[in-house]
């Protein structure tokens, strides 16, 4: 029998609402995505054992960490899960490498250095294990927290906000090793966050809260590629594609082909045939109904309209299916009737190189 690596069916009541959450998750790395008090955290608290008050059932894999209906609820040293939370909550008298180890003290396992050097490895946080906490900065920290987590061999990892404490240049830093993480190890992430970007980077599969209610589910292309959910604004509209490194020229641009597609970007550091992620802004898009032709602009993405999403203000969402996958643009209903739009349309997509941010490119899930 085949189990999935994490089901969660629980109603937790809260101030104002009752939390009731169904899903079940494939392995990889899920992430519970919505805006602040949608359920995220009392969901994350609850899969760890810290909350009383759920009722219903929670597993990972085959094992069943509460069913209420058995009046079953494993205490957290039980679960056997590791938790990466905002801050990394290091042992400040301890070394780097003895805050590692205590994951295998507190869980009395036997010392495995192979494993020990596999995560520091994964991590680069070698040059770092004599050192204290204070001597680390905010990325280098949490590295270490997610070494801890994982050094515990748990059968899951959740992670609350990892990246919510750090400026935008330590969570660049930060990001690429989730992205090992999800594609290197066999432990199942359950992360919280309520950024589209670690959204498209990190996700292999997006459960979207909304009021203590699952009102999205499936991949980062899926759920990001929907203009009608924005639960952090309409600047949180863009769509996710998937493409492959195919040249690095030497005026500094990286060359990808997306489904057939050539897309310059700045230099990505990533090698010739890797396949990246990567979102685009609904914001940073135009459309014309012509080939462009004497402007500055490098990639243009012929697409059919979709669909025609019209608010109650001046905006409007266009969804183009293109070769390289849905693609969203944000216009003011007045450019929709001037360029006639309707489904069917056939478009052309303009994207600046410069608009799309380093930190919205990553690997793609393997």
């Amino acid at each position: 029998m085949t189990f999935p690596a994490l089901s969660v069916h629980m109603q937790h009541p809260r101030e104002g609402f009752t939390l009731a959450v169904d899903f079940d998750a494939p392995a990889g790395l899920t992430v519970l995505f919505g805006a602040s008090g949608s359920g995220k955290t009392s969901v994350i608290d609850a899969v760890a054992g810290l909350s009383h008050d759920a009722t219903g059932r929670i597993a990972v894999g085959d094992q069943v960490l509460m069913d209420t209906a058995q009046d079953l609820h494993l205490p957290p040293h039980k679960r056997h899960l590791g938790y990466i939370f905002q801050d990394a909550r290091l042992f400040p008298h301890m070394s780097v490498a003895h805050n590692l180890d205590y994951a295998r003290w507190i869980t009395r396992r036997p010392k495995d250095r192979t494993a020990f050097d596999r995560v520091v490895e994964m991590l680069g946080i070698g040059p770092l294990l004599s050192r204290r906490p204070a001597r680390l900065s905010g990325g280098e920290k949490q590295r270490v927290a997610i070494g801890r987590a994982l050094l515990a061999r748990p059968k899951l990892i959740l992670a609350d906000e990892p990246l919510a404490a750090l400026d935008d240049a330590r969570k660049g830093e930060i990001l690429p090793y989730f992205e090992r993480l999800r594609d290197e190890s066999d432990v199942p992430i359950l992360y919280v966050t309520h950024s589209a970007t670690e959204v498209a980077r990190l996700a292999t599969t997006v459960v979207a809260l909304d009021a203590g209610r699952v009102i999205r589910q499936g991949t980062a292309a899926e759920v990001l590629g929907d203009p009608g959910f924005a639960p952090g604004g309409l600047r949180d509209i863009g769509a996710v594609i998937e493409a492959r490194v195919t040249v690095h020229h030497p005026d500094g641009l990286t060359e990808l082909d997306a489904g057939g597609l050539p897309l310059l970007l700045p230099r990505v550091a990533r090698s010739v045939g890797d396949r990246l992620r990567l979102r685009i802004a609904a914001q940073d898009v135009i459309l014309s109904k012509t080939r462009p032709e004497g402007i500055s602009a490098l990639n243009i993405l012929p697409g059919t309209v979709a669909d025609i999403r019209q608010g109650d203000g001046p905006g409007a969402v266009i969804s183009l299916d293109t070769a390289a996958g849905r693609v969203l643009v944000k216009l003011t209903r007045r450019s929709v009737q001037a360029l006639k739009l309707d489904r069917g349309t056939s478009v052309f997509a303009v994207v600046k190189s410069m608009a799309v941010a380093p930190g919205d490119v990553g690997g793609a899930a393997r």
